[in-house]
């Protein structure tokens, strides 16, 4: 019976790290199972870079993206075997809403991972490397943000915009290298407390990802997309949607627009959302949900009191 009070949400870029589900991957034989189904369906060993090393191999978009889907579902696999209760919505962080989708029964696990992997690529690929970038503007209005990114787009410096509304007081901006910096000049300037580089080789969520959209287009158009079998908040309108057509159309002008995460977050607390699982490595999506709506319970299903709770379920 789907339980009314929970949701859960998947991450995005930025969580990868060597040696993740390390713990799940000893314990539960369904998450080794989907690590080969990814190895299988991408052509190289995927638990054999993720238990490695090699932090900036992980860390090459058409190689996170296709990692990371492939973590969370593993996890949402471990959740239904140990007979966890359906959540009422499910959620995720750009990269995330595609996991989301494949664990709500949209997409086949390996159809997700090679579309993920093309995403990944198109995305490196519509900006050269060096030429953008992304800040995180800590400590301003969002509406003073976008007037400054606008400003400074409109001064023929280049396209700056904000990207990520990840909550209150967080927003991360995205652009030309050349525009960006100037940005953030301007955002501390303002008063923004903090204004951070992030490490990535691509203005994300930029028009600037238009090409990428349109490839993305392309593979989609041939992919079959069924409705999701649990609710799925899309990044764009943090709405639902059932057509598969739409969902489609969400998806790729996901990739050129920004992602309203505080949005998705507040429309799952509205609809009775009380408890929020992170179905993926790390915390970084806990983090922000608390920010956003401090009465929301966030756990994490990497955490080893959450493994320990499915392995015992799994043992009754």
């Amino acid at each position: 019976m789907t339980d009314s009070t929970l949701a859960f949400v998947f991450p995005g870029q930025g969580s990868q790290r060597t040696g993740m589900l390390c713990d799940a991957h000893a314990r539960f034989e369904c998450v080794r199972e989907t690590f080969q189904e990814a190895s299988d369906a991408l052509g190289y060993d995927v638990w054999g870079l993720v238990s490695g090393d090699d932090q900036d191999a992980l860390n090459l978009t058409a190689i996170t993206q296709p990692v990371l889907l492939t973590c969370s579902v593993a996890l949402w696999r471990a959740w239904q075997a140990a007979g966890g209760a359906p959540p009422a919505m499910m959620a995720g962080h750009s990269l995330g809403e595609f996991s989301a989708l494949t664990c709500a029964g949209s997409f086949a696990f390996d159809d997700a991972v090679r579309l993920v992997r093309l995403r990944g690529e198109a995305m490196q690929t519509a900006v050269p490397v060096g030429e953008g970038a992304m800040a995180a503007v800590l400590g301003l209005d969002d509406a003073v943000i976008e007037r400054i990114c606008a400003e400074v787009t409109a001064a023929g410096s280049g396209i700056v915009e904000a990207v990520n509304y990840n909550a209150p007081g967080q927003v991360v901006i995205a652009g030309g290298r050349a525009a960006l910096d100037s940005a953030v000049v301007a955002l501390k300037g303002a008063g923004a407390r903090r204004a951070v580089s992030l490490p990535v080789s691509a203005p994300f969520h930029t028009t600037l990802m238009v090409p990428a959209g349109e490839r993305l287009h392309d593979a989609l158009a041939d992919l079959p997309v069924a409705a999701p079998a649990i609710p799925v908040v899309h990044n764009v309108n943090a709405g639902t949607a059932s057509d598969p057509d739409v969902i489609r159309a969400l998806l790729v002008k996901q990739i050129s627009s920004p992602v309203r995460w505080t949005d998705c977050i507040r429309a799952m607390a509205a609809s009775g959302v009380q408890r929020v699982a992170e179905c993926g490595p790390g915390k970084v999506l806990g983090g922000l949900n608390r920010r956003i709506d401090r009465t929301l319970e966030s756990w994490y299903l990497e955490a080893p009191a959450d493994l320990d709770a499915l392995q015992d379920a799994l043992a009754a």
